[in-house]
């Protein structure tokens, strides 16, 4: 048990850690919103026309005619890490929208076996106490209709709190901007994540710091840097509609995913890489919906040092009726990927329905 905690604790610790910049920082911000979007492996950029724009694409909200809520609530680890998120959108007026969202990804209740064993080298379950680490994100949106026809344009502006129980909390801010453009069937979306790259400033509890290096036996623990940058990513995506005989629609959309960094992704080099994402979603006269989607292709290198080539497929249905959409999603069907799967449910509600 005290290995199990000493573990987590420098774990986290070391996620704190940042020198200039890394490949991989505030990753809860990239797991996606809306289960309906889940379903469909993330490839929405183009697509995303309600209340879950104000995450995936602010340009998108200028589709939106009504005030929406939208809750989702995820599992992940087996249920040790919980995911949930909130938003609200409103049109302002004919020619701009605005939406307000919350993340929450946190793991509850870890025990904290630091002070386990006294200085006499007596074990006292006493002793044991239990803190939680969670990354909140708050995010505020806002979207323009250009006076180019069927164009978009819309921005985030982002608030991130990361706590880890007593030991480090850090506070960072980032920009997203994103465009839409859609002419007849066809849509073209782009969304540029941290563009000034995200800064979070990170304070450290030094006494409970060398509390935890005085309980690492044999290893030299030095004070992490308080500075964590997240550099910028680019998403473009391309969405065709196909409707038949009026009730049947099919949306299929293809998405590439960039990092300005050497990664794993099935396309990487030294100065950017990249994956790419498909959706396709079915819906029958607006009430049931059927998605699927495959992304988060990835070299990853086997015990043999060769490279296997691994990918996430997700599946997903959705049902709307009155104004309210209630959707599901399991993504990662197969064990496909490194990822374990994970059940995902969300609601939609279109507020005017409220007021017929």
């Amino acid at each position: 048990m005290r290995a199990y905690f000493l573990f987590t604790i420098l774990l986290a610790t070391a996620f704190a850690k940042a020198q200039t910049s890394r490949a991989y920082s505030n990753e809860f911000l990239n797991i996606g919103v809306d289960a309906a979007a889940l379903g469909m492996s993330n490839a929405v950029v183009a697509s995303t026309d309600d209340v879950n724009s104000g995450y995936w694409n602010p340009a998108g909200l200028m589709r939106m005619e009504e005030q929406e809520v939208s809750l989702m609530h995820a599992s992940y680890f087996a249920n040790i890490a919980q995911y949930n998120y909130g938003a609200f959108a409103m049109p302002v007026d004919d020619q701009s929208a605005f939406a307000f969202s919350v993340i929450r990804f946190s793991v509850d209740d870890i025990l904290n076996t630091t002070q386990l064993i006294d200085d006499q080298g007596n074990i006292n379950y006493d002793r044991i106490s239990t803190f939680s680490t969670a990354d909140w994100a708050f995010s505020f949106s806002y979207a323009r209709e250009a006076k180019l026809d069927g164009f978009s344009y819309g921005a985030n502006a982002k608030v991130i709190r990361r706590v880890i129980g007593d030991f480090a909390s850090s506070w960072g801010f980032g920009l997203d901007l994103g465009m839409q453009f859609k002419r007849g069937d066809w849509q073209l979306g782009f969304m540029a994540r941290d563009i000034t790259t995200t800064y979070n400033t990170w304070n450290i509890d030094e006494e409970e710091f060398a509390s935890i290096s005085d309980a690492v036996q044999d290893q030299n623990q030095e004070l992490p840097e308080n500075t964590e940058i997240t550099l910028p990513k680019l998403q473009l995506g391309l969405a065709r509609q196909f409707t038949f005989h009026y009730d049947h629609v099919l949306t299929a959309e293809l998405d590439l995913n960039m990092r300005f960094i050497q990664t794993n992704d099935i396309i990487s080099s030294s100065s950017v890489s990249a994956t790419p994402a498909i959706g396709l979603e079915y819906g029958f006269i607006d009430l049931v919906f059927v998605r699927a989607g495959v992304g988060n292709f990835q070299n990853v290198q086997q015990l043999n040092g060769e490279d296997d080539l691994n990918f996430q497929p997700n599946i997903g249905i959705g049902f709307k009726y009155k104004g309210i959409s209630v959707d599901y999603a399991l993504t990662d069907i197969g064990d496909s990927s490194e990822a374990l799967y994970s059940n995902v449910f969300s609601v939609n509600i279109d507020l005017s329905v409220f007021s017929r």
